[in-house]
C-alpha cells in the first residue's frame, strides 16, 4: 500500500489508499540512542516511548534533553510534533519553528509546521513552509485561497441522512449551488470531486500532480471551491481537488461525485451515526460541545483520547484480542466487509491466525484474511470480525507504531464522534438523534 508524504495526500482510503503528490517528509531523523544521559536512560529512551505512542512520557524525555541542550533540533521537533498530534498549537508552532531554524532541511518538521497553521485555517502562513518542504503544488493551492477560508454559514447543526451504507456511507451535498450529489464519507480522505462535478461547478485548477490508486495512475487537479453545502450548513472558500479515478460504488450504482473526509469533518463536531444512518455536523462551539457531551453521556458513549496524524488521520487507542490498548488509526474508508487492518507481525503478537493459504489483493498489494476473536475501542467490542493482514498501516508516515486500523465494518453498529476541540473520540451503540 502506497502513501503520500505530504499534507496534500489525496483521499487515500476512499480510493483504496492511493498515493498523492510527491513531496517528501525526507529521511527519518536518527534516534538519540547513546546521546541519552544515564538519568534519562533510566526513565526510557524518548524515541522508543514516542514510537510506542507513549506521548506524555516521550515529551517529558525530550524536554529534559532540551533543558540540557536547547539546540537539540531533534528533541525540539519531537516536542512540536507531539503537541501537534493533540492540536496544542502554541507549543507545536514554537517548537517546530525552533526545529526548522536549527535544521533548515528537515522537511518532515517543515510539513508539520505547515500543518499546524493549516489546522488553524492560517493557510497563507503555511505557504512558505510548504515551499521549503518541496510541496509546491499544495503551496500554490493554499496561496490561491483569498480571504477567510472554511467560512461556516447556516444552522448550528444539521443531520444528513445516509443515501447508502455499503460499500461506504453516502450522503448528498451541493457544490457551488448546483443540485445535490452523492458523496462518500471517509475519515482517511480530504475533500475531492469527480471530474464531472468539477466541470459542472466551473472549477479551474491552479496546480496539478500525479497520483496512483488501485492500479490507476491519474492526474489530480487542485483549486479553490466557493461553496460546499451539506444539509443546512454551508462551507465557503475552501481548497478542493478533483480527478477521474474510480471510487467505491455498489454494484450497478453510478460513481459517487466525490469524497467528504477529515479536512471537512475537522471544521465541525462531527458524528458519523452508522447506527442511525446519518451524518451529524455541529458547529464548533463550547455550547454545542456541552450539549453533545450531555447526549453522549445519556447514550453511554465511551470517551477515548484522539490524536490527528499526517494531516488528516484520526488515531486513538484500541485492542486486538489481549494486545492493547495501543495506538490505532480510525480510517473508515476500508470499503466493504473489512473491519480491521493489521500486519502479520502484530497479528502474531495478538495471537490472531492469518490464513496464508488464501491470499487476496488490496490496491494490488497482497493481503491475507484473518478473524480476531475480539477487537475493541474501549467498551465497543466486535467478535469474530473479518479482517486483513498486510503491509497497509501508516506507521512510516506517522513515525509511531499502530497495531491496527479500525474501518468500515467495525463501525456499522455504532455512532462515532470526533471532537477536535478537546481531542476526544466518542463511540456508542445508540443513535445520536437530537441534532436536527
Amino acid at each position: 500500500m502506497t502513501h503520500s508524504d505530504d499534507l496534500h495526500s489525496p483521499d487515500r482510503r476512499a480510493f483504496l489508499r492511493q498515493a498523492g503528490l510527491a513531496a517528501g517528509a525526507g529521511a527519518a531523523l536518527p534516534l538519540l540512542g547513546s546521546t541519552l544521559s544515564p538519568a534519562l536512560a533510566a526513565t526510557g529512551d524518548p524515541d522508543q516511548l514516542f514510537k510506542q505512542g507513549r506521548f506524555t512520557e516521550a515529551e517529558r524525555g525530550y524536554r529534559k534533553l532540551l533543558h540540557a541542550n536547547p539546540d537539540n533540533a531533534h528533541a525540539a521537533a519531537q516536542v512540536g510534533y507531539i503537541a501537534l498530534l493533540s492540536n496544542r498549537f502554541q507549543d507545536a508552532e514554537t517548537y517546530l519553528t525552533k526545529a526548522t531554524e536549527l535544521a533548515p532541511d528537515d522537511k518532515f518538521s517543515l510539513t508539520q509546521l505547515a500543518d499546524t497553521l493549516v489546522r488553524q485555517d492560517k493557510l497563507d502562513r503555511a505557504v512558505p513552509f510548504l515551499e521549503r518542504a518541496g510541496n509546491k503544488g499544495y503551496a500554490t493551492q493554499l496561496a490561491s485561497v483569498r480571504g477567510t477560508p472554511y467560512q461556516v454559514h447556516g444552522a448550528q447543526s444539521t443531520r444528513i441522512p445516509f443515501q447508502g451504507l455499503d460499500p461506504l456511507p453516502l450522503v448528498e451535498a451541493s457544490v457551488s449551488g448546483n443540485n445535490p450529489r452523492k458523496f462518500l464519507l471517509d475519515t482517511g480522505g480530504t475533500l475531492s470531486l469527480s471530474m464531472e462535478t468539477a466541470r459542472e461547478a466551473g472549477l479551474e485548477h491552479v496546480s496539478t500532480g500525479m497520483a496512483r490508486a488501485g492500479g490507476q495512475v491519474f492526474t489530480m487537479y487542485f483549486g479553490v471551491l466557493d461553496s460546499f453545502r451539506m444539509g443546512d450548513i454551508e462551507l465557503r472558500n475552501l481548497p478542493v481537488h478533483w480527478h477521474d479515478a474510480k471510487m467505491p460504488a455498489a454494484l450497478g450504482d453510478p460513481q459517487p461525485s466525490g469524497v467528504i473526509g477529515t479536512t471537512i469533518f475537522y471544521h465541525f463536531l462531527t458524528t458519523m451515526d452508522y447506527a442511525g444512518r446519518a451524518l451529524v455536523l455541529r458547529q464548533k462551539s463550547r455550547r454545542n460541545l456541552s450539549d453533545f457531551q450531555a447526549e453522549a453521556k445519556q447514550a453511554g458513549a465511551e470517551k477515548l483520547p484522539l490524536w490527528l496524524a499526517h494531516g488528516h488521520f484520526p488515531c486513538t487507542r484500541g485492542s486486538l484480542n489481549n494486545l492493547g490498548p495501543k495506538m490505532v488509526s480510525l480510517d473508515t474508508g476500508g470499503a466493504g466487509n473489512i473491519g480491521v487492518v493489521t500486519n502479520a507481525e502484530t497479528a502474531k503478537r495478538a495471537g490472531i491466525r492469518v490464513d496464508y493459504d488464501r491470499p487476496a489483493w488490496f490496491n494490488k498489494i497482497p493481503v491475507f484474511p484473518c478473524v480476531p476473536d475480539k477487537v475493541s475501542l474501549g467498551n465497543a467490542v466486535a467478535r469474530d470480525l473479518y479482517s486483513i493482514a498486510g503491509p497497509l498501516l501508516m506507521d512510516d508516515r506517522f513515525r509511531f507504531e499502530t497495531i491496527a486500523n479500525f474501518t468500515h465494518a467495525f463501525f456499522k453498529p455504532y455512532a462515532i464522534t470526533f471532537d477536535f476541540m478537546d481531542m476526544n473520540f466518542y463511540i456508542t451503540g445508540k443513535s445520536l438523534k437530537t441534532a436536527a
